[in-house]
């Protein structure tokens, strides 16, 4: 478009198979508070779907037939949309920081995409004498909503956070160790073998944001007994308690979920819900312990901090039949890099 600037042509240019090389590249820099965080953002916000919608003769119906529900425009969630990134924190001055790198942008010589990404993110490090790995996720998440919204959408956000004083305190060792917390099950314990009970943290940024359920039950089936607050009135999605959830069979895709935390305390991906997950468009991969799970699927067996998507569809179908055949095998070899679970330590 003849109102595009130079960084918008640019970011316009690097699709999908583009920044999961990117992430790829990132993701051991970035901090093991925000790693898993920043690979469920980009889950949530595909630009695949955002494509598909902006190119689509008619979007609403596009919007019907693949069944999205929720929040699902990130236009509209430019400032909240990562609220559950330790990285949130710092929005203010990286979104300064990348709407001043677009405007200094210049066609004729420019590095490639993850190294822009370390710059601004290292700058502002500087800047604000922390370190560079905590502000890595946040501002490739910068960057991919500028290419989504547009260079002046993304001026116009206030560039607000979302959280409350208490938790912008809290420091990345804290979240780690609230999130590796072992639920106590009371005296004597350990000598338990039924009706172990687990808690489920579904916001890190509310204390109350919390529920209990027993080994073995799906993460849905705890939530649903979740009365603490009138969740339709929160999300029309939420029917019962805070993850929405319709058919309890992995046929509907509204309880997807991102791990922030114990993915490892999940059970393993059943057929049927590797199947549907593609299907829905959520993840593309084997990996038996993903970081993108239906709820209704994962069985809990330990304490585990989600985070739960504004929306959801059954979109995975659709994008594919949009790839071109002799690409679509390399496209979904491709997919599961972005999203694996990587614990490695940061240096």
């Amino acid at each position: 478009m003849s109102n595009e600037t130079s960084f918008e042509t640019f970011l316009n240019q690097q699709n999908e198979e583009a920044w999961a090389s990117a992430l790829a590249t990132l993701l051991r820099s970035i901090h093991e508070v925000d790693r898993n965080a920043t690979q469920i953002w980009f889950a949530f916000y595909p630009l695949s779907l955002f494509c598909a919608l902006r190119e689509a003769g008619d979007r609403d119906k596009l919007v019907q037939q693949l069944l999205l529900q929720g929040d699902y425009d990130l236009k509209d969630q430019i400032d909240r949309s990562h609220q559950f990134l330790y990285g949130h924190r710092f929005w203010p001055q990286i979104k300064r920081a990348v709407a001043a790198h677009a405007d200094s942008f210049t066609e004729s010589a420019h590095p490639p995409l993850p190294d822009q990404i370390f710059a601004v993110a290292r700058a502002t490090a500087q800047e604000l004498k922390l370190d560079d790995s905590l502000l890595v996720g946040i501002t490739a998440i910068a960057l991919m909503t500028l290419q989504q919204v547009g260079l002046a959408a993304f001026k116009a956000a206030p560039g607000t956070i979302s959280i409350d004083k208490k938790h912008a305190k809290k420091s990345p060792e804290q979240i780690l160790r609230d999130r590796a917390k072992v639920d106590s099950q009371g005296l004597l314990g350990f000598l338990k073998t039924v009706n172990k009970q687990f808690t489920v943290t579904h916001d890190e940024n509310d204390d109350k944001a919390k529920y209990k359920l027993n080994e073995g039950q799906d993460l849905a089936w705890g939530a649903a007994e979740d009365k603490s607050r009138d969740w339709v009135a929160i999300d029309p999605r939420r029917i019962e308690g805070p993850i929405p959830v319709e058919c309890r069979s992995a046929s509907c895709g509204t309880c997807w979920v991102g791990v922030l935390g114990g993915v490892e305390k999940l059970s393993d991906v059943g057929a049927r819900e590797g199947k549907k997950i593609k299907e829905f468009g959520y993840i593309d991969t084997a990996e038996p312990k993903p970081l993108i799970r239906l709820a209704c699927q994962a069985l809990a067996q330990g304490a585990v901090s989600i985070v739960i998507p504004p929306w959801n569809g059954q979109f995975g179908k659709y994008l594919r039949s949009l790839r071109p055949s002799d690409d679509a095998s390399a496209v979904r070899d491709e997919a599961p890099a972005q999203f694996q679970p990587d614990n490695q330590p940061v240096n």
